[in-house]
């Protein structure tokens, strides 16, 4: 059996099981996460400010397997996406799904018939709400989403520092930005969160958007400031204690717990308040994000996307949790870039340090 194969009945079973346990006669995939799970990388994605995509697949007990798409989308999702894959076509006029607001449900019915409800990912008219039953059915990745995962991680690693080292000053933050997409788009991968600070942006904002505001000075002119590094460091600390708390059965609660305590000790009690730390990551930039109520639980192996932060500097990377031997492992570095070692539960990991033009 190939790989693709293999992982492709992997996620089937797993959307089998959600089926049964929830007492469901198929299940309607229309969220472009989803899409992209469910069919190991294909997407229905057209436009892009739109979580729902073009088109929706319909998997119901026992296999069956259908497109849902009008006829401007299905030519290209049976021949491009879905293509032996096990799907039959069922095509409609664009204009039915407009006049009809529970038109995909009643199509479901029809072609699984029954009377159990229908379940789908996105909010449709007489359908059941699926889209948490679906979270946890993608969050163990399988062989081939670890290996394309850290892919994806080197891509991103090395993109950023050929764009951080060819920077000059004088270019507008917009500029920064279009450059960092560009080096990812020609890795083939697209910049979903694209942010840039220039100056003293970056001790005023968490998340700056990129304006047209233009980078005056360079990126640390000289030896970085002492109470730079303190922050860096101390905040890499704490992505440290975050990576030694990720292991199986730890709750969100728990991690985020880990983190202000973290802070405390270094001396920066509160931070944990200012902004978010991250969370669980994989077919959405956070399927959920550690919080004083958080009751998700690590499961492995799965990916996180961790970002502690303290006013003017934050440390950000994505790691895969592969259990209580084997630990995390960090898929994001940039070969290079000066590093800090920190423990993260008793292995040593390396974080990004500050970048000075003297390194």
């Amino acid at each position: 059996m190939s790989a693709e194969r293999a992982e492709l009945d992997e996620k089937a079973a797993r959307v089998e099981r959600m089926l049964a346990e929830a007492g469901l006669a198929g299940v309607i995939i229309g969220a472009q996460h989803n899409f992209a799970w469910i069919t190991g990388g294909g997407t229905n994605r057209i436009d892009g400010s739109r979580e729902a995509g073009a088109g929706a697949l319909l998997l119901g007990r026992g296999g069956r397997r259908y497109v849902l798409a009008n006829v401007i989308e299905m030519p290209r999702l049976m021949a491009e996406e879905v293509a032996g894959q096990g799907y039959e076509p069922v095509e409609f006029p664009w204009e039915e799904e407009r006049v009809t607001p529970s038109f995909l449900v009643d199509t479901a019915r029809r072609l699984l018939g029954g009377s159990d409800p229908i379940g789908a990912d996105l909010p449709l008219a007489s359908a059941a709400a699926a889209e948490g039953r679906l979270a946890r059915a993608r969050a163990c990745l399988t062989g081939a989403e670890q290996a394309r995962l850290r892919q994806l991680g080197r891509d991103a690693g090395e993109a950023l520092g050929e764009v951080c080292r060819g920077l000059e000053p004088g270019l507008s933050e917009l500029q920064i930005a279009r450059r960092s997409a560009d080096a990812l788009a020609a890795r083939g991968a697209r910049a979903i969160v694209n942010l840039v600070a220039a100056d003293e942006r970056i001790a005023l904002y968490r998340h700056p958007v990129p304006t047209a505001r233009r980078w005056e000075r360079t990126v640390i002119a000289g030896p970085a400031s002492g109470d730079l590094r303190r922050r860096t460091r101390a905040t890499a600390g704490v992505m440290g204690r975050l990576l030694g708390a990720t292991r199986p059965g730890a709750t969100g609660r728990r991690l985020y717990e880990e983190a202000a305590r973290a802070y405390a000790e270094a001396g920066f009690p509160g931070e944990q308040r200012k902004h978010h730390q991250g969370g669980a990551c994989g077919y959405r930039t956070r399927d959920w994000v550690a919080h004083p109520g958080g009751d998700d639980v690590v499961d492995t192996p799965q990916a996180f996307a961790w970002n502690p932060s303290i006013t003017g500097t934050k440390v950000e990377e994505t790691v895969l949790a592969l259990g209580d031997d084997d630990g995390v492992e960090v898929v994001t570095s940039t070969p290079g870039w000066p590093a800090i070692a920190v423990d993260a539960g008793g292995a040593t990991v390396e974080m990004p340090d500050v970048w000075s033009r003297e390194d």
